[in-house]
């Protein structure tokens, strides 16, 4: 019966992925998400349903606008299918089934399919624009309290631990509020650290730890590279641009998902 199970998480994963596309799309563009019907951004065509069915949409169609006959980014094919195997996969080493549902496993795994949604938005916008959305970042720190409430009022954890990550936040939160006003723009840095809060709420001390190490390594790695090949025509100006090209808060997303994984992995094989 969990193959039924399986199956059905990951089809849930993949609208979930289709959502995601549309939001890395709109929120840059202060697009509204929720109200407005998907449509071509091409030829502004209204999808129909049969257009907007995750993977096999893509597939049937021929990776073309049914309209305009424009061809669609691959990458939104690619997402769908990412999310839906991270939702499965992750379900499966939480070790979910149908034997064991009950209302702990239900309201944890809902508030993990909401923090994968802030996740990949994040990865997904700073991957396209190199920015963090504020809006992304304040329903990071929404469902992040919302857990928090959850967990220490039904799961009994720890006041004090969480009590220390919201104030965590709530000195990024003024930090960012004074770099607004004084700047009138949000700061790149300081959207990070919220998000790396939100993360760390989520995923725990460990496994943040990890994300941050893995995310300077990967940034180290990509410098070295980036020298490298630009020996011999280097200048300060080349170097600075390289500096600001680096999307972190993609590769933080990209290295706390991993690490995720890597820990549950862990739990289930090994202890």
């Amino acid at each position: 019966m969990d193959i039924f199970l399986y199956i059905l998480i990951f089809i849930m994963g993949t609208f979930f992925g289709s959502f995601f596309t549309l939001a890395v799309y709109r929120i840059p563009k202060k697009q509204d998400i929720v109200h407005t019907h998907s449509y071509c951004p091409n030829c502004n065509h209204k999808l129909g349903t049969l257009d907007l069915i995750p993977v096999f949409s893509y597939i049937i169609l021929g990776g073309k606008c049914r309209y305009c006959k424009e061809k669609i980014r691959p990458r939104y094919f690619i997402l769908e299918i990412m999310s839906g195997i991270i939702f499965t996969l992750i379900a499966y080493l939480m070790n979910v089934s149908i034997e064991n549902l009950n209302i702990s496993i239900i309201a944890n795994s809902a508030f993990l399919a909401l923090y994968l949604c802030f996740i990949f938005i994040i990865a997904g916008i700073d991957n396209e624009n190199r920015q963090i959305e504020k809006s992304v970042v304040m329903y990071g720190i929404i469902i992040s309290l919302a857990y928090i409430i959850y967990l220490c009022i039904v799961e009994k954890a720890n006041i004090y631990r969480y009590g220390i990550y919201i104030i965590y936040c709530i000195i990024f939160l003024i930090l960012d509020t004074i770099t607004l006003r004084k700047y009138a723009k949000n700061s790149y840095i300081n959207n990070i650290a919220l998000s790396g809060v939100v993360m760390l709420v989520f995923t725990g001390q460990y496994i943040m730890f990890n994300t941050i190490i893995l995310t300077l390594l990967s940034i180290a790695i990509y410098i070295l590279i980036y020298k490298l090949k630009n020996l011999k025509n280097r200048s300060k100006k080349t170097d600075k641009k390289v500096y600001k090209d680096i999307r972190v808060g993609f590769i933080m997303a990209i290295c706390n998902i991993l690490n995720l994984i890597f820990v549950l992995s862990y739990y289930k094989f090994f202890i």
